[in-house]
């Protein structure tokens, strides 16, 4: 799928400052979002197709936001399976059901989940950890997903943030500070925004290079696709 323009403002603070840096580079905008567990497993699948793709050291990488849920209620402490029984209208052992595939899909690369533990959570403050975390936002996703799927711990609470935060290498007192003073709030905003105006309906979604798109966890192959494609078109 082509992408027609990238509407996004560039949050990138490390952009290429010269043509040739433009031409080298290859830049993938990923938008997921932390209560997605496809966007879990698309991740590993993607790291694991950049591992193999031989220009892999040209390729920046940069998270935007996305929410499944935007009205989830901040600090209801409930099991994710609760509130998936409650908002898709569907019986406890239809939502485990659910679960199963995904969770057989999560082993295939390696990820344990464990949804009886997962707490339902707003994830907006998580995605403006993201824009906090600079050069460390791919780690702090990573700790976020484990956070939500594997550890079951509410990733609305502030606390659990500044922890993470901290076991990504930042500093939990200046984190803290910014989260309390709303820092990253606009950034996420923005995210929001451009995938309504990018007409994104699911997640994960990736774009390379601000022309070339795929939706959805997709296998290692098609993200190797992907990446060679934004090498060699204009």
């Amino acid at each position: 799928m082509r992408v027609a323009s990238w509407l996004h403002r560039d949050v990138n603070h490390d952009a290429p400052t010269s043509a040739s840096d433009i031409d080298r580079d290859i830049t993938v905008d990923v938008f997921s979002d932390i209560a997605c567990p496809w966007c879990y497993i698309g991740k590993h699948r993607f790291a694991a197709a950049l591992r193999s793709f031989d220009g892999r050291d040209r390729v920046r990488v940069r998270w935007h936001a996305y929410q499944l849920d935007p009205t989830a209620p901040v600090g209801a402490g409930r099991r994710e399976i609760d509130a998936l029984v409650e908002m898709k209208g569907m019986s406890e052992e239809q939502v485990r059901q659910m679960f199963a595939q995904v969770v057989r899909n999560a082993q295939s690369v390696g990820l344990e989940l464990d949804f009886d533990r997962a707490i339902a959570a707003n994830t907006f403050d998580a995605h403006r950890l993201v824009q906090l975390a600079g050069d460390r936002a791919d780690g702090v996703v990573d700790a976020l997903f484990r956070a939500h799927f594997v550890e079951g711990r509410a990733v609305d609470d502030r606390d659990v943030l500044v922890d993470i935060a901290a076991s990504e290498g930042l500093d939990a007192d200046d984190v803290k500070s910014r989260l309390d003073a709303g820092e990253g709030a606009d950034e996420v905003r923005d995210d929001l925004a451009a995938a309504r105006q990018l007409q994104i309906t699911g997640v994960p979604f990736f774009i390379a290079n601000g022309r070339l798109a795929v939706s959805g966890a997709q296998p290692e192959d098609v993200f190797v696709q992907l990446l060679s494609q934004a090498e060699t078109h204009d």
